[in-house]
């Protein structure tokens, strides 16, 4: 069994087993009860006062209600709490039902005013600019944070890598930043395999388990990875609200966690090979991935992050035209919403993902952005290689047919100055 002690690797493959061998079992059985035999009515009220106010289910109590306490979402959690070295973790049906129960938590506290740092996850920026959960928000820099912060700021909010474009953010300079305010950290790009913001300075740790955690592109949740005190408070907001993890969705994540480290590191590779590649291609004005030179100015790749990820943002010469153009050639690579699956994907974020994003902090109309699977390398190249060659045959087409017209309408001009001066 792992130990404290224990590598990644280890934590990854027996986090939250615990009792499983005991059991007779070599998986987690799933549990699908959706209600508990409770013992006497005294021993019954006692386990559900505890598990409505967040506290862990304690030994001979009876687990009560599903949406209170479930065995198979325990164990989910307490893998990626041992992933991301913090004392416990919450895990809700998506990603952004776990930030609703955190920015619910942060106002029903007194601290409604939250500092963000853009550029953040679509859904992120529009539910802080909307004030829908009660929450007020100030954008800022990494330099602005300190000033913007309030008397009633309960939350500072920062996502990376960032979400499209891939901006590195130091964690630590910004969590001295922060100071007494919760720091919370978006690392859903990273994963507990590149990064661990708690040893970096943040109290809560997000992840849209859809992503990476499931790896599969088949099952859906969010997990937030904190503090004991957090972790009771967020129990609370879930049992009161009801964003609860499904148990098929918690085995389902729980066996996504055991091959994350394999997975993570090999699309990484491929990732960085893949942009190196593209990097010189004449359809695309700039690659953006941490693992290029010069996109790590601070140094943060091997001392905060353990690598760049396998996320890549392609910023098209010729703009939104191009940038269609190639995301609809695609062949081997899907256009779809979402990344972290075992299958590359490609979305146009301005369009869909960062559509309620507002003005100028939307990503620019000729950003695709690449989540990088585990097909191989050779075969990803080609595709998009290929969807490059079409979007750069395109624009060139245009830029000839402009050519065209703007000679054309320069020799009716001079005809016109002719005949005007004849």
């Amino acid at each position: 069994m792992q130990t404290s002690s224990s590598h990644l690797e280890t934590r990854a493959v027996h986090g939250g087993m615990s009792g499983v061998r005991e059991s007779g079992s070599h998986v987690p059985v799933i549990d699908f009860s959706t209600t508990n035999p409770l013992g006497s009515v005294e021993a019954g009220g006692l386990s559900y006062e505890e598990l409505a106010t967040g506290h862990d289910l304690g030994e001979d109590r009876s687990a009560v209600y599903q949406r209170l306490w479930q065995p198979g979402v325990a164990r989910f959690e307490e893998s990626l709490a041992g992933l991301e070295g913090t004392d416990g973790a919450v895990a809700f049906g998506s990603g952004m039902a776990a930030l609703t129960a955190v920015l619910i938590a942060t106002a029903s506290a007194g601290k409604p005013h939250i500092v963000a740092v853009r550029p953040l996850y679509g859904g992120t920026d529009h539910v802080l600019e909307s004030g829908l959960l009660g929450t007020e928000v100030t954008w800022a820099t990494i330099d602005e944070v300190g000033s913007a912060i309030r008397r009633d700021t309960g939350l500072v909010v920062v996502e990376t890598p960032a979400n499209p474009t891939l901006e590195l953010v130091d964690l630590r300079r910004l969590a001295d930043a922060a100071g007494e305010v919760p720091l919370l950290v978006d690392n859903t790009f990273a994963t507990p395999v590149l990064q661990r913001p708690a040893e970096h300075g943040a109290t809560l740790v997000l992840h849209s388990a859809t992503k990476y955690l499931g790896g599969h592109g088949d099952v859906m949740g969010g997990v937030v990875a904190a503090d004991r005190d957090w972790v009771e408070r967020l129990r609370r907001v879930r049992a009161l609200t009801g964003g609860l993890l499904h148990p098929m969705a918690a085995y389902l994540l729980h066996r996504g966690l055991r091959t994350l480290p394999l997975r993570v590191r090999a699309q990484q590779e491929t990732a960085r090979e893949l942009a190196e590649r593209l990097a010189g291609h004449p359809a695309i004005a700039r690659v953006h991935y941490p693992g290029l030179p010069g996109q790590d100015p601070q140094g943060l790749v091997g001392t905060q992050l353990e690598g760049p990820g396998s996320i890549i943002a392609l910023e098209f010469a010729h703009g939104f035209d191009a940038a269609v153009r190639f995301t609809e050639s695609c062949e081997l690579v899907t256009h779809a919403v979402s990344l972290g699956g075992v299958d590359s994907l490609v979305q146009h974020p301005a369009s869909l993902t960062h559509r309620p994003v507002a003005g100028a902090a939307k990503p620019g109309d000729a950003v695709v952005r690449l989540s990088i699977g585990l097909e191989h390398v050779d075969d990803l190249a080609a595709d998009l290689l290929a969807a490059l060659d079409a979007a750069a045959s395109a624009s060139g087409a245009e830029d000839d047919a402009d050519r065209t017209d703007a000679g054309q309408s320069a020799g009716d001009a001079d005809e016109g100055s002719s005949t005007r001066a004849a």
